[in-house]
């Protein structure tokens, strides 16, 4: 089987869209869950609906790897599985290294589907002395000192890091110094490459704000099929203030009003005076005009 260095793929050269290239994977995994389950064909839409695309856009794709397919059968599973294998380059061994072997870089190295498609973790790599010699997923880590000749030792082009994100520009550059020319960084910052090196990036904190967002959209809709505004303080407007008040009653004996609640005065109606709090307007009595509630 060639390896990494020694051979790559000519998708480039067949110009293939990276759109479509970009979802050659889901139809590989879409078409290998059929082969697992000895599905001899499959119909564009049935494919289609599995990797999640429209069946129009599929064919597309299909007809750039030179698979129509046949009317009334549709597209034959086992090939099309070895056709998109050959060109993700997947029919070859590639060593990868991780560099950054933290609970990201460690949980990587333990990650099954590398090997199931081809991509074989040639070396853990840290620049904490005292991670080197430890296993990890049964590989040893290797101090950062020796990255370049493990590169040049393992034929090395695809470079994993898992890095902080302070130092992650700083791997980037000894990786591609020492021949790497295609990276998948984990790190949460963008990294600059020279021409001919191909970077791609996965930061989850991303993903999920783009999921937030669309929470938070969908929550706007639903209150806006309830008459709510998006945005709106759909709360409870707050009670005013109970406010003590004492005023003098039409006898003109200055009675204390009782605070709003207050017990019966025993003869079967309200205490003396008792008016609710908050009550607006003006009363008057034997001396004049008397506010019933006074500023809070």
């Amino acid at each position: 089987m060639a390896t990494g260095r020694n051979h790559r793929p000519a998708t480039r050269s067949r110009g293939i869209p990276e759109a479509t290239v970009a979802r050659l994977p889901l139809y590989l995994r879409a078409l290998t869950a059929l082969s697992e389950r000895s599905v001899p064909t499959v119909s564009s839409e049935e494919l289609a609906t599995a990797a999640g695309v429209n069946s129009a856009k599929l064919r597309k794709d299909f007809s750039y790897l030179g698979s129509y397919g046949t009317r009334g059968v549709g597209y034959d599973v086992e090939y099309l599985v070895y056709q998109i294998s050959r060109e993700l380059g997947l029919t070859q061994d590639w060593p990868v290294v991780i560099v950054g072997i933290g609970n990201l870089g460690a949980a990587l190295a333990n990650y099954g589907g590398f090997a199931s498609r081809g991509f074989r973790v040639a070396s853990l790599i840290d620049a904490d002395a005292a991670m080197t010699g430890k296993l990890v997923a049964g590989i040893e880590v290797q101090h950062s000192d020796e990255l370049e000749r493990i590169i040049d030792d393992n034929g090395v082009s695809i470079g994993v890091i898992a890095t902080p994100a302070g130092a992650a520009q700083q791997v980037c550059d000894r990786l591609v110094a020492a021949g790497v020319t295609s990276i998948l960084n984990f790190a949460p910052t963008v990294l600059s490459v020279p021409d001919g090196v191909d970077v791609r990036k996965v930061d989850l904190s991303i993903e999920l704000q783009i999921l937030a967002f669309h929470e938070q959209r969908k929550a706007g809709e639903l209150d806006g099929a309830d008459g709510v505004e998006p945005g709106q303080d759909t709360a409870p407007p707050a009670a005013p203030p109970a406010v003590s008040v004492t005023r003098r009653a039409a006898t003109g004996r200055g009675d204390a009003a009782p605070a709003a609640g207050a017990e019966p005065d025993g003869r079967g109606g309200a205490a003396r005076g008792e008016r609710p709090a908050g009550a607006g307007g003006s009363e008057t009595g034997g001396d004049g005009d008397v506010p019933a509630v006074m500023p809070a």
